[in-house]
């Protein structure tokens, strides 16, 4: 929570105003933060100075996982957060290649789990890493991406948190994710929890201990209509002690969480939170 509420802190104190072609709104702006979140400690990193629904965000980064391109899918599995990009974004409404409602086009899981070569064909990154970590293989070279540059007109949005990188030292397994942009108030608690489980549950169905996972953010940014809030609400509360996230310790494979996992697998324990914060969301 400290380095949560620092970065809030930083932000409004120094941060500069920049406008935002793709929202029309102006954001506060910073660059560049790194934090940190101890999972071998199960020091669980869900925001305790307002309400927040964690459920919501691991759906998806389940979603992710499982290479989603719907928001329907989305929705069936608990989150919601595809529907406005999917149905909502303008320049996506216009665009040829969309397939309907709820379609979010070729986005984040959809691209990793299908990574067009240029020689023809497609690679799945996940299952390549998820192969190699099982059997002790530390491959440096192996990055989860969501990043294509070639294939952005294809999909609602470009992806935000775009990269995971694992890392294998002994039996300890840890993470780097970079964030290009962050929407501080409402994605970062997202972000956080979404880091957190995808290291702990990578480590899980490979066999390995968790150890530290680390999240890079590129550009941190509040909105113009999120700033009140967050000035006068937000950073004026204290923070509360962290709770504990128990994952279903039957989830052993790529293939468990691509079949039979809900959320009912994921559990907070001890969650202690202050009022919910109605931020605005812009798309």
């Amino acid at each position: 929570m400290k380095q949560y509420l620092d970065l809030c802190q930083r932000i409004v104190d120094k941060g500069q105003w920049v406008e935002n072609k793709r929202t029309g709104k102006r954001c506060l702006t910073v660059i560049n933060a790194d934090l940190e979140y101890d999972v071998a400690a199960g020091e669980f990193p869900l925001v305790t100075t307002r309400k927040s629904f964690y459920k919501s965000a691991i759906a998806e980064v389940i979603g992710y996982l499982r290479g989603y391109d719907n928001a329907a899918d989305f929705r069936a599995l608990g989150t919601k957060t595809w529907d406005a990009n999917a149905n909502l974004n303008s320049d996506w409404l216009a665009n040829p290649l969309r397939k309907g409602e709820d379609d979010c086009g070729f986005i984040y899981g959809a691209v990793a789990r299908n990574f067009p070569k240029p020689d023809g064909g497609s690679i799945d990154l996940l299952k390549q890493i998820i192969d190699d970590l099982k059997n002790g293989i530390d491959n440096r070279g192996e990055i989860l991406t969501f990043f294509h540059p070639g294939a952005f007109h294809m999909g609602c949005l470009r992806p935000c948190m775009y990269s995971h990188h694992f890392s294998l030292l002994g039996d300890t397994l840890y993470l780097n994710s970079t964030q290009r942009s962050c929407d501080v108030p409402l994605g970062l608690n997202f972000n956080m929890v979404q880091v957190y489980v995808l290291l702990a549950l990578i480590a899980q169905i490979t066999g390995h201990k968790a150890g530290t996972a680390f999240h890079k953010i590129v550009n941190a940014h509040i909105y113009e209509d999120q700033l009140e809030l967050m000035r006068d609400v937000q950073l004026k509360r204290a923070p509360l002690p962290l709770p504990t996230l128990k994952i279903n310790p039957n989830i052993k494979s790529l293939e468990d969480i691509e079949t039979w996992v809900t959320m009912d697998d994921f559990e907070v324990v001890d969650y202690q939170h202050h009022e919910p914060i109605k931020y605005p969301f812009s798309v």
